[in-house]
């Protein structure tokens, strides 16, 4: 789970994941063409195992005015079972591949622990293989020196940080708030409240606390968005599932999605008055949507309603 969620954070970001991971080789990614490349190393014999690296980028600069740097990227999410060996076999691999011995090896580490720093090859009168890599321990990391970062990959990256019990709620706001302040895109806004949810883990608890003490801010909505959409789907499953029927089920997810709706409409503007509540209820599932979209963007609760498409 931790490899995908970082492949894709990574793949989705790589510019922005490079400044972050790897920011001493990577001051002039700016102005470089990335392309990611294959994982699967060449075989020397085709029934041999093959080695997968992480996520392999290939950064080239226009008109050669650098030569191509290769990054190779990979997350550890159990610092005791990295290997230096395996990274060094993947990074001498991927040279012989490509053609370049302009290889940088990064290495993400998610949880705290030790780890060899570097691997050296040798006799009595010289070493003959010198290798390391350049670490990223996160939770090396004070979440509130990164608060206000503009780089999107730190700000999703919070949660993985070092923060006391009692910054959590402060550390997930942040991070909510930066994605929806540094991500226009709503599907990758999507996206990426999962990735900060699945990492800030929030209790029960910690969920009603940072309903009525956090939702401040248009990330922090956000955040709460997504807390309140799965209930509503769950709630839509429930009543379906109590009428039994395929109309019930319909029915009784729209409901649901209408409740989420209202209770997040009454979050961001204060309480409904009878007549708004019962346009909600009475919506059709295409239109719950649009003024769910809507809702992040709105500066009023008319402009959620509005009939005129809301300009960007």
């Amino acid at each position: 789970m931790h490899d995908q969620n970082f492949k894709n954070l990574i793949l989705d970001y790589p510019r922005e994941s490079l400044r972050f991971f790897a920011a001493q080789e990577a001051d002039q990614a700016d102005r470089a063409k990335i392309t990611p490349i294959r994982q699967e190393q060449l075989k020397q014999r085709l029934g041999d195992r093959y080695r997968a690296l992480d996520k392999p980028l290939l950064l080239e600069w226009p008109d050669g005015e650098r030569a191509a740097l290769l990054f190779v990227v990979e997350e550890e999410s159990e610092t005791r079972k990295f290997s230096i060996y395996r990274l060094a076999h993947y990074c001498l691999d991927i040279s012989e591949l490509i053609g370049t011995h302009r290889v940088v090896p990064v290495v993400i580490f998610l949880n705290p622990g030790s780890r060899p720093d570097r691997l050296s090859l040798g006799g009595d009168h010289a070493v003959y293989l010198d290798f390391h890599y350049l670490p990223c321990a996160l939770k090396g990391m004070s979440a509130r020196d990164h608060f206000e970062s503009d780089n999107i990959v730190v700000r999703l990256n919070l949660p993985n940080m070092r923060y006391t019990e009692a910054d959590r709620l402060a550390v997930y706001a942040a991070a909510q708030a930066g994605l929806a302040q540094l991500e226009p895109d709503t599907n990758r806004q999507l996206k990426y409240a999962d990735f900060i949810d699945y990492y800030a883990d929030l209790s029960e608890q910690e969920i009603g606390t940072y309903r009525t003490t956090y939702l401040t801010k248009e990330g922090d909505v956000m955040g709460l968005a997504q807390i309140l959409r799965q209930e509503g789907k769950e709630e839509g499953r429930l009543e379906g599932k109590e009428e039994g029927k395929l109309e019930g089920k319909l029915e009784g997810k729209q409901e649901g999605e209408a409740a989420f709706l209202i209770r997040l409409l009454e979050l961001r503007f204060g309480t409904l008055d009878d007549m708004t509540r019962q346009r909600v209820k009475q919506a059709d599932a295409d239109i719950l949507l649009v003024w769910g979209e809507r809702i992040l963007s709105a500066a009023t609760l008319d402009a959620v309603f509005t009939d005129k498409v809301p300009q960007s």
